[in-house]
């Protein structure tokens, strides 16, 4: 059975209602979005002078953003990753979707839209994997279901 999922994405459906290009998509798409989460919590640990002056042109205050952010970064993709709580899951995609949908629109807000690209990367890959956790995971969310339809 075939189950469309948009104009471009057609998934194989199997016995269970579970695919395996649908769980190979997600767990690309989380590999790829820890990646990016992970990476950017260890320049922000390392890079720290940096980091603080490209915060500060952003207008934001970053001698009290940038220890709370790698430690919220890192959370975040424990909690996707680990998935201990279903509900501490989706959280955590929300924190991450309005974590990039913010940085995106700080960066395009000072006129620097290149600045942007990681956190339109990081949207697709969220997107990606909060819409086919279900395929790939034991104990489904209820939020994924909805934003399929």
């Amino acid at each position: 059975m075939r189950r469309k999922i948009g104009r471009l994405v057609t998934l194989e459906v199997g016995r269970a209602g579970k695919t395996m290009t649908a769980t190979t998509i997600y767990w690309i798409s989380t590999a790829l979005l820890s990646l990016l989460y992970l990476g950017s919590a260890f320049l922000y640990a390392t890079k720290a002078a940096w980091v603080w002056q490209t915060l500060a042109e952003l207008n934001y205050p970053a001698p009290y953003l940038v220890p709370l952010m790698i430690v919220v970064k890192v959370a975040g993709i424990a909690a996707i990753l680990s998935r201990v709580s279903v509900p501490l899951s989706d959280l955590a995609y929300a924190g991450i979707f309005f974590h990039l949908l913010l940085s995106g629109s700080a960066h395009i807000g000072v006129r620097k839209p290149m600045g942007a690209l990681p956190a339109l990367i990081g949207l697709v890959l969220l997107a990606a994997s909060f819409t086919t956790q279900n395929a790939a995971r034991d104990v489904p969310s209820p939020y994924a279901h909805t934003a399929l339809r």
